[in-house]
């Protein structure tokens, strides 16, 4: 089965002989150092001063979203969340649960983020801002740059959820004032699910993290942070991902970063071009390297099974009012143009 899903993808085959080898004992010097390793590369990829705070979490990326809300927030702040979509929706979940007060911008299918918009939420109290920098469920890119300069007028902490971002996009934490950063591992990193990352600024460690009584044993970052300045998670970690995850950074880090976002960037435009040529659409807002949301004539589900059960092809299928007219074409992890073309061609015997 091919994948051209956004997680788990393609691996590669350096991971997969990782991935396969006995785990070791991880409660050792020799694992803290492989540790601090990784601590350092995602740092160099994020562009943070090594002092930046980081936290390795066992969890999927929305447990990842819901601790960095629980221990950057409380019911005293107010937060302004972009919700364009299923993850949009998910940070606002996040929040009526923790009982954190929050306003939604709340985006339907095709709208774009726009300075208009934010506009109208200037000076009114937040503290805070939560965005899915690329929005899964719709394939689209929110301009980072945009929603910097909007935090920046209004001194708000600015967390991005760049899960499906990280290492497809521009990003840099320093440059555009990111506060909060979330990824995970079985997105562009190409690995197993199971390792979450959030990486906090100075600023909101200080003023927020470092004082707030965060309600929960497993998600309390004061508790990480500690552990890590020997290199080591107060809990048992996925450390057979963590593997993976050193592994990888060590490769990405010999490619380079502008590399690797180049190539996923080629294999996207190569797709884009051959979908358009055989007649299908795409949205006209910005997308993300990371994907392309294709759209269809109401029979996507259908479109969908059949790349599945005939070709052996996976791509991703849209849930909701979304379910029938878009499906998303991946372009992380271990693929090439000539998958590419194989898809186009079973999808133009499939129309």
């Amino acid at each position: 089965m091919k994948l051209f899903t956004v997680g788990p993808v393609e691996m590669y085959s350096n991971t997969l002989t990782v991935a396969a080898q006995q785990l070791p004992y991880f409660r050792t010097d020799e694992f803290s150092q492989i540790m601090l390793n990784i601590d350092s590369m995602v740092k160099e990829l994020l562009n943070t001063p090594s002092d930046y705070k980081s936290i390795y979490l066992t969890t999927s990326g929305t447990g990842a979203m819901e601790a960095a809300v629980i221990n950057c927030f409380s019911n005293e702040d107010k937060l302004l969340i972009v919700s364009g979509g299923t993850f949009g929706e998910r940070f606002e979940y996040i929040c009526r649960i923790h009982n954190i007060p929050y306003e939604a911008l709340t985006l339907q299918f095709g709208e774009i983020l726009t300075e208009e918009k934010l506009s109208l939420y200037d000076n009114k109290g937040f503290t805070g801002l939560l965005i899915n920098i690329h929005e899964t469920s719709t394939g689209q890119l929110y301009p980072i740059k945009l929603v910097s300069d909007f935090c920046k007028r209004n001194n708000m902490f600015l967390v991005v959820d760049a899960i499906s971002s990280f290492l497809a996009d521009y990003y840099n934490m320093l440059e555009f004032g990111i506060d909060v950063t979330i990824f995970s591992s079985h997105k562009a990193l190409a690995l197993s699910p199971g390792i979450s990352v959030v990486v906090l600024s100075n600023r909101i460690y200080e003023n927020k993290v470092k004082n707030n009584n965060c309600n929960s044993l497993y998600f309390n970052f004061n508790d990480y942070i500690e552990n890590m300045k020997r290199g080591q998670t107060p809990f048992t970690p996925a450390v057979g991902v963590l593997l993976e995850l050193h592994d990888m950074l060590i490769n990405i880090k010999s490619m380079g970063l502008s590399n690797k976002i180049e190539q996923t960037y080629k294999l996207a435009e190569d797709f884009r071009k051959k979908i358009m040529e055989i007649g299908y659409e795409m949205p006209t807002y910005p997308l993300s390297n990371a994907l392309t949301p294709v759209i269809f004539k109401g029979n996507a589900k259908e479109v969908f099974h059949t790349l599945k059960d005939k070709y052996k092809i996976l791509v991703t299928p849209s849930g909701g009012k979304l379910e029938k007219i878009l499906l998303r074409v991946g372009h992380l992890g271990n693929l090439t143009e000539d998958d590419n073309t194989s898809l186009i061609k079973a999808l133009k015997e499939i129309s």
